[in-house]
């Protein structure tokens, strides 16, 4: 089965009330502003996929990853003060993963080579903040705190020279790093 074949079987619903229930929007694909689709959404069923759910419409603001599961109350479950206003879809990734972490913007101070899961960059690398990467291969999530807790912030292949440019706020620095591989599907 070929990456987009497996990537068009990708669904989640989203529902304006708490426990799926109301007015719905089904998606399969990346969705910059739901806002005309829904007035608000309280809860979600992921029924295949992964999905990167956003606070902000154009992807920005507050993420939160979603996988298969129901979410009844999704808001509550993740602390969220307001609702989903963008959604994108994770694609699956099979073959290696790689990222370059850096101690500072625009590839600044110390670099490390990533190829597998990070709970800590402290205790791994000495690296008290990682404030920019590149990633060459795979789909990840980094976490503001060690052991993957705290806000995150999904990132796909490509050079993020500061985080600020993705919506996360000024001073956002993450210690833990996680690979969205097939278990996660």
């Amino acid at each position: 089965m070929s990456a987009s074949n497996m990537n068009m079987n990708n669904r989640v619903t989203f529902y304006e009330e708490k426990n799926f229930q109301g007015r719905s929007y089904e998606c399969s694909s990346d969705c910059a502003d739901m806002s005309s689709y829904l007035s608000r959404c309280h809860s979600c069923r992921v029924e295949r996929g992964c999905f990167m759910v956003y606070d902000r419409s154009n992807y920005m603001g507050n993420q939160f990853f979603m996988r298969r599961g129901e979410y009844s109350d999704y808001m509550s479950m993740m602390g969220m003060s307001d609702c989903i206003k963008s959604v994108r879809m994770i694609p699956m990734h099979r073959g290696q993963y790689r990222m370059r972490i850096y101690e500072r913007d625009n590839f600044g101070g110390q670099m490390h080579e990533m190829m597998d899961d990070c709970d800590n960059v402290m205790d791994r690398y000495r690296m008290s903040n990682c404030m920019s990467c590149n990633v060459m291969d795979g789909h990840w999530l980094m976490y503001e705190q060690p052991q993957y807790r705290g806000r995150c912030m999904y990132m796909r292949p490509g050079e993020y020279r500061n985080f600020m440019n993705q919506g996360m706020s000024q001073g956002m620095r993450f210690m833990s790093m996680r690979r969205i591989n097939d278990s996660y599907y």
